[in-house]
């Protein structure tokens, strides 16, 4: 019989003090995105992404077939040519926004307080990993965990698959912490009040569509009718920024974009959609993904470039993408306060947080990364 040597993996840690001041850690969780847009790069993420039985529900023997000999020798030039159009200076756009809502959330609690915070990023695929952020708080002594999954509404191919990688992680540690899952802030208040502000401001600069689309992603219909609640958080998201705004259901649509494969998704498709409105003679559009919280290949190639293109080409002359939340200090602020909540016990706040405050001493985004860089040159880049 082999003696189980399995213990030999798990994480320790080293010259522990037990005079030590316990911190709360907050891990801010995203999808993930290739490290550079080339297909190298991306071939690599997609392999990572695509063999996530969570996103790709079918027989495993004749899916790593299509993946190998399909799908991994053809996408990843043409995915990677898609990355490029939205790359930055900074890195890839979904990357940098979520770091820079991980800066401003650790620079609140940091100043409003008085239990030590830690604020991470971990990305389900790709860098920085989930290892990388457990690894981090774990040497920074953090023996309780927020663990913040930025997405609004639940699907087990988002938050459930983010907190598959979180607890593969956790699987190799001596000494497991305390955990807190936030798995959706669907209807927070908070959230909607940032999303139903956002269209305003879009609307004071460009003025106002005829109707508002709400495009959040598409999931297969079967998963809805084994029981992911997605296809309700994200009608009640809409429901709930209706209200905000004062739209009839005349004026706003919900539907859902990024399909592929021929297996029936839910409905109805954003593309089909927005080309309906345009031949039925609809001119102008404003167009909002309150499901991503961050901008991506989604909502700034997809959306913005195809989507805007099927519109104008189908007689629509106005088109108007609503940015994401990104690293708004409103959002964030927002974010601060549901942390707040869901770790009651765990965080000692000092008292009210002072936005007006926060936003006149608060550095611009590009300074706040030329700072992060120089701080997790090491981790991060």
């Amino acid at each position: 019989m082999k003696e189980n040597k399995s213990h030999k993996c798990f994480e320790g840690q080293k010259n522990f003090s037990h005079n030590y001041k316990p911190k709360v850690g907050i891990i801010i969780a995203n999808l993930g995105t290739p490290d550079a847009p080339t297909p190298k790069a991306v071939r690599v993420y997609l392999r990572e992404f695509l063999n996530d039985q969570r996103i790709i529900e079918v027989p495993r023997l004749l899916w790593k077939i299509l993946l190998e000999c399909l799908i991994l020798p053809t996408r990843p030039k043409r995915v990677a040519k898609l990355y490029s159009s939205i790359w930055t200076d900074a890195g890839s756009p979904l990357l940098v926004y979520t770091k820079d809502i991980a800066y401003k959330l650790q620079n609140i609690f940091t100043r409003n307080v008085g239990t030590p915070v830690e604020v991470v990023v971990g990305m389900r695929y790709g860098n920085p990993s989930m290892k990388q952020a457990i690894l981090e708080l774990k040497e920074k002594q953090c023996s309780k965990i927020i663990f913040l999954p930025l997405f609004g509404q639940y699907s087990s191919t988002t938050v459930g698959s983010a907190f598959d990688g979180l607890v593969d992680e956790m699987k190799t540690l001596r000494w497991v912490p305390d955990l807190r899952t936030i798995n959706t802030f669907h209807d927070y208040d908070g959230y909607i009040e940032s999303l139903a502000n956002s269209v305003k401001r879009s609307w004071e600069t460009h003025g106002r569509g005829e109707k508002l689309l709400m495009s959040f992603h598409g999931v297969p219909l079967r998963y809805v009718l084994a029981g992911d609640p997605y296809h309700c958080h994200c009608h009640k998201t809409g429901r709930l920024l209706a209200e905000k705004l004062n739209l009839d259901k005349l004026h706003y649509i919900i539907a859902f974009q990024s399909q592929f494969g021929k297996e029936e998704w839910i409905k109805p498709t954003t593309d089909k959609t927005i080309k309906g409105l345009a031949q039925a003679g609809l001119k102008k559009l404003d167009v909002i993904c309150p499901g991503f919280i961050c901008d991506c290949l989604e909502t700034l190639e997809e959306i913005d470039v195809e989507n805007k293109e099927i519109f104008l080409e189908n007689g629509g002359e106005q088109f108007n993408y609503i940015p994401c939340l990104n690293g708004g200090d409103e959002f964030v602020e927002a974010l601060h306060r549901l942390v707040l909540r869901e770790g009651a016990g765990w965080i000692e706040h000092k008292g009210q947080f002072d936005l007006e405050k926060y936003e006149s001493n608060a550095k611009t985004t590009e300074q706040l990364y030329q700072d992060r860089r120089a701080l997790n040159e090491q981790k991060f880049y």
